[in-house]
């Protein structure tokens, strides 16, 4: 194949020269120098047909640059491109020899505009992975602090370097490996090895989502523990992101599992005071979504879509973080807030609405029905079944039937209008319950004054 270069500064010239005329009033002459370089046919990837900028080699012998060849094996392709032979192994090896000469022939042509290709950094190994984690684990046996911290920082860098690498890492069981050393870790004294621990939930956080096995040990009583002092008492910001990054992941286990989790979590004196604290002071959107999913995962045994009535056992746990104040801090962030962390924000309110107190905080807060009812169908399907599910979980529980009742600002928000465009729109078929029951309630106060908000429905996408 044959890839032309202008010389542009040569075409340039010739362009500037246009108006020139000779000395007898002559003509103007142009010019358009262009030169054509052949690529040599072992240059080129066969895949892509572009010169390789890091040539490798397959068991089958037939070198392509790498960037292509990953991708054919990442698409589920364990055969030869050019030969269909099955392959031996998917680690394909550097060809140093091709990679050299494409660097002189770079070289030898830089006149002609030709950039040297650098020189590639050669990707972690599963072999490479797996001495490092041998070498952890004598530095574990020799209680050799600094020695793992070492190969920990050095597992990092190797992960941060490419996605290649990361996923190399991964698959070799890294995350259940730092997991379970974290966890016999946090069975001692895990003050003295407070900078350890906090290295190996840095660790983690590039290798997410983890493994069963890994949420398995990261689950446990004593790991749990660790996580929740290092959450409040981390020694920079980071210490805190990474390790509610970490307890997110090792709840997101099975019903069961995530459970006797959350359990272990609760009885944690301070865990709850520290989730919070991260809403009042975020970090960053990670963080935030972090500590709202964590937060939800606590309610979720206590919140049910068809029922208003939680666990007696776990209406303890809404009790306290709706003193805590959370409901107004849901309430402000979802004045103005990212899509994702409007689902969770409306998740975790739709939970402190199951039981009596936290309606009541809900009842009594003015940003309450404008901004439930604003959230419905200007965010995402999900921020609009959480928003009805509350407003159905305030009107029905409503015992209060003077001037100022819910139901009536709801009225006054344009509620009922949402919610007749909604059903006409399409939602799920419990969404669509709820919000049928709605209008019901809804209906019996609309002799009296309605106010609608007509930007609401101006960005609406219609189906018809």
């Amino acid at each position: 194949m044959i890839s032309s270069w202008r010389r542009r500064r040569a075409a340039r010239r010739a362009r500037k020269r246009h108006d020139e005329h000779d000395d007898n009033g002559g003509m103007t002459m142009q010019m358009d120098m262009e030169t054509e370089l052949m690529i040599p046919s072992h240059f080129r990837c066969p895949i892509s047909l572009d010169l390789m900028k890091d040539p490798v080699t397959l068991s089958t012998g037939i070198t392509y640059d790498r960037e292509n060849i990953d991708k054919w094996i990442e698409a589920g392709n364990h055969t030869c491109p050019i030969t269909s032979q099955s392959l031996k192994t998917l680690e394909p090896i550097p060809n140093h020899t091709i990679r050299k000469m494409i660097q002189d022939w770079c070289v030898d042509n830089v006149s002609l505009g030709i950039e040297r290709i650098p020189t590639p950094r050669i990707p972690v190994s599963s072999f490479d992975v797996l001495q490092i984690l041998s070498k952890l684990a004598l530095a574990k046996q020799r209680e050799d602090s600094e020695g793992f911290v070492e190969l920990v920082v050095e597992l990092k860098g190797l992960a941060k370097e490419s996605e290649r690498n990361r996923r190399c890492i991964v698959a070799n069981g890294t995350g259940c490996v730092l997991s379970a050393m974290f966890e016999a870790f946090s069975e001692r004294s895990f003050h003295k090895n407070i900078a350890l621990l906090e290295e190996i939930l840095s660790a983690l956080t590039l290798m997410l989502p983890l493994d069963e096995n890994a949420k398995f040990h990261l689950g446990s009583c004593v790991s749990l523990n660790c996580i929740v002092w290092i959450l409040k008492h981390g020694g920079d910001l980071s210490g805190r992101r990474n390790a509610v990054l970490v307890l997110e992941e090792s709840l997101s286990s099975s019903a069961a599992d995530q459970q006797h989790k959350v359990d272990a979590l609760v009885e944690i004196e301070g865990a709850m005071d520290a989730l919070v604290k991260l809403i009042k002071e975020p970090i960053c959107p990670t963080t935030t979504k972090a500590s709202l999913t964590t937060i939800y995962y606590m309610l979720s045994s206590s919140s049910s879509s068809t029922s208003s009535s939680p666990t007696l056992v776990n209406e303890k746990v809404i009790i306290r973080f709706v003193e805590m104040g959370m409901v107004s801090l849901l309430l402000e962030m979802l004045v103005e807030s990212e899509r994702s962390i409007c689902e969770r924000a409306l998740h975790v309110f739709d939970g402190l609405c199951s039981c009596d107190q936290g309606r009541e905080k809900a009842y009594d807060h003015a940003l309450t029905m404008p901004v439930l009812v604003k959230k419905i169908l200007r965010v995402s399907d999900l921020a609009t079944e959480f928003s009805v599910s509350i407003l159905w979980k305030l009107g029905k529980n409503e015992k209060r039937e003077e001037e100022g009742s819910v139901l009536v600002e709801a009225l006054q928000v344009g509620a009922f209008q949402k919610l007749l465009l909604l059903l006409q729109v399409g939602c799920g078929e419990k969404t669509k319950e709820k919000a049928s029951e709605l209008l019901k309630l809804l209906n019996l106060h609309r002799d009296r004054l309605e106010c609608i908000d007509s930007m609401d429905f101006k960005d609406l996408k219609r189906t018809f």
